[in-house]
């Protein structure tokens, strides 16, 4: 049987929420909040996943825990990706409001034209607008 894009949609967030939990399980619910955050505001996906593998490094953890949190750190690459991918938007508006130039940008990013600058920024808006239609 297929699925429906919403069932695939809902699958895909009740893996995300599981993946989630196993990370905060092994620790992460401990996180204190971030200053530029509330405190309502759960982990990322990227303090998850970097949480999981601090304590994966330093050997803090069961193989069974380890096990179990490679597969979720796994599942929520691409939710860490995403917020790499919100925070270079934003520093990318905020460096132009600043007044910088698209060349100068292209310098901090290593990109060889202002060109190729603001097709990285089209693309992203692209693409975060398109992630946020999908829900």
């Amino acid at each position: 049987m297929e699925r429906k894009p919403h069932d695939a949609d809902q699958g895909a967030a009740d893996d995300e929420a599981r993946a989630r939990r196993v990370l905060l399980d092994l620790g992460a619910d401990a996180l204190m909040p971030r200053p530029w955050q509330p405190a309502s505001v759960p982990p990322s996906a990227t303090d998850l996943v970097r949480h999981y593998l601090w304590r994966s490094a330093r050997g803090e953890l069961t193989p069974a825990q380890d096990a179990a949190g490679a597969l979720a750190a796994l599942a929520l690459a691409p939710s860490a990706r995403a917020e790499a991918e919100q925070l270079e938007v934003a520093a990318l508006f905020s460096a132009r409001a600043a007044g910088h130039t698209w060349g100068r940008m292209a310098g901090a990013l290593g990109l060889g034209s202002p060109q190729a600058v603001q097709q990285r920024l089209d693309r992203l808006v692209a693409r975060s607008a398109g992630a946020g239609e999908a829900s």
